[in-house]
């Protein structure tokens, strides 16, 4: 039986710009008239978005608190009066990280629930099993929880479809860079998700250290059993080890290196390194031999955005203002800061849309607009008409505890043979309750 779980909130955002009466969700559009039922979704008084997210299942630690950290922006966003005086309605159902399941939630949430937008639908292999059937619906699919190109790099393609966070193949590109100036003669083995997870990034990190990749290795999600893979590493000679793979696997592939005696530099993907997660699962795997992440110290990993390890950052601290007005139980998480910086990206997008938005009205705001907003990302998103691309760089760092310190400022890039450029903007700042400013927005 399917979980569903929903939150009605109010979310706002003071009047941007001017048009005319009508409205139409346009770039800018919206005013000084009347509130429209104008499109699927959207009544005078309500905006309707959806998502599914893996609430049970192997994949449910850590990406189930991302809806709970949305919930709790909205909440907030609701104390302060409104977008446009509407109410979003958030409706997340559990799609247990199984796409023929994501597919059943996602038709009910378009075809029953009538969502004007999907939002942060989370995974690679569980998106992918939506991503025609939202485009050929014409749903607004944005910001997906995944770094996979596929939803950017083709807008032609997939013309509803936004990507969000950095992707693998940019975010290879950094690593392998970082590794080429810093580790030079370092002996790199790769140890991969067995689809494009791991393929893009490994393509990403080929570009600078071909030379230096003496083994890839690949897992496939549900095979627990990682014990050949890291063996084959340690065989081949590799002194620096390389993970594109999700928190389960940097536990595995940490307790079986632990095993085998084998102790290479290590680098996660930002994906699977989240220090407090992965302790609690080295923890159960190890039935209590492990009791945190004490493993992963001087482990390498990369980042964009800020963690909760760092409470000076006033992205951090006005989220954690939120949690503890507006959120649910326990604490705030890396996890929650993800869900609430993507609910305020989507706040800047549902403002630039303009008063009475149109799902053709969204998209053309977010292709028109979004590539100049600033948030609690470290680096520009790269929307436009050509790309649906997310932000675009990364910085890297080193895991201490439960947090990391910086060891390279943020660098960018793009794409193909894009260069990695150095990125030198002061960052961001949380406007007033984390509203988004109304200039921030529009074109």
């Amino acid at each position: 039986m399917t979980t569903i779980a929903a939150a009605t909130v109010l979310s706002t955002v003071a009047a941007c710009g001017g048009s005319d009466d009508s409205g139409g969700g346009s770039a800018g559009g919206g005013g000084g008239g009347e509130n429209e039922a104008s499109d699927i979704g959207v009544t005078e008084n309500s905006i309707r978005l959806g998502a599914h997210y893996p609430l049970t299942g192997v994949a449910a630690p850590g990406y189930s608190e991302i809806p709970t950290g949305v919930q709790a922006y909205f909440e907030c966003l609701n104390q302060a009066g409104g977008i446009y005086d509407r109410e979003v309605e958030f409706i997340f159902r559990d799609d247990a990280y199984n796409p023929t399941q994501t597919a059943q939630v996602t038709n009910e949430l378009v075809l029953q629930d009538e969502i004007f937008a999907m939002m942060g639908g989370l995974g690679t292999p569980t998106h992918s099993a939506v991503v025609d059937f939202l485009n050929d619906e014409g749903v607004p699919d944005l910001f997906v929880a995944s770094g996979s190109l596929t939803w950017g790099d083709e807008p032609e393609t997939y013309p509803y479809t936004f990507g969000w966070q950095t992707d693998y193949m940019s975010e290879g590109k950094i690593i392998g860079e970082y590794i080429a100036e810093n580790f030079p003669d370092a002996q790199v083995g790769l140890f991969l998700q067995d689809d494009d997870f791991g393929e893009d990034g490994e393509a990403g990190i080929r570009q600078y250290i071909d030379d230096q990749i003496v083994a890839a290795e690949r897992y496939t999600p549900g095979n627990t059993n990682v014990g050949p893979q890291i063996a084959a590493l340690q065989a081949a000679g590799a002194d620096f080890v390389v993970g594109f793979n999700v928190p389960s696997y940097t536990a595995l592939s940490q307790l079986t290196a632990l095993q085998l005696g084998y102790d290479p530099q290590w680098f996660y993907s930002n994906v699977g390194s989240d220090p407090t997660l992965v302790g609690g699962l080295l923890n159960r795997f190890s039935e209590g031999q492990v009791s945190d992440a004490s493993l992963l110290d001087g482990a390498l990993t990369t980042g964009y955005l800020p963690t909760v390890d760092q409470t000076d950052n006033p992205w951090i601290q006005e989220f954690q203002r939120i949690w503890d007005e507006c959120g649910g139980e326990g604490e705030l998480t890396n996890y929650r800061v993800y869900g609430m910086a993507q609910a305020y990206t989507t706040a800047q997008a549902l403002q630039a849309a303009g008063q009475n938005p149109t799902r053709d009205g969204l998209v053309e705001a977010i292709e028109t607009a979004g590539s100049e907003w600033e948030g609690p990302v470290f680096a520009p998103f790269r929307y436009s008409e050509d790309s649906h691309m997310g932000t675009s760089g990364m910085s890297i760092e080193r895991i201490v505890g439960n947090g990391s310190e910086e060891v390279q400022p943020v660098r960018v890039t793009d794409i193909g043979d894009a260069p990695i450029e150095e990125f030198d903007r002061e960052p961001a700042t949380p406007p007033a309750n984390a509203i988004p400013d109304e200039e921030s927005v529009v074109d």
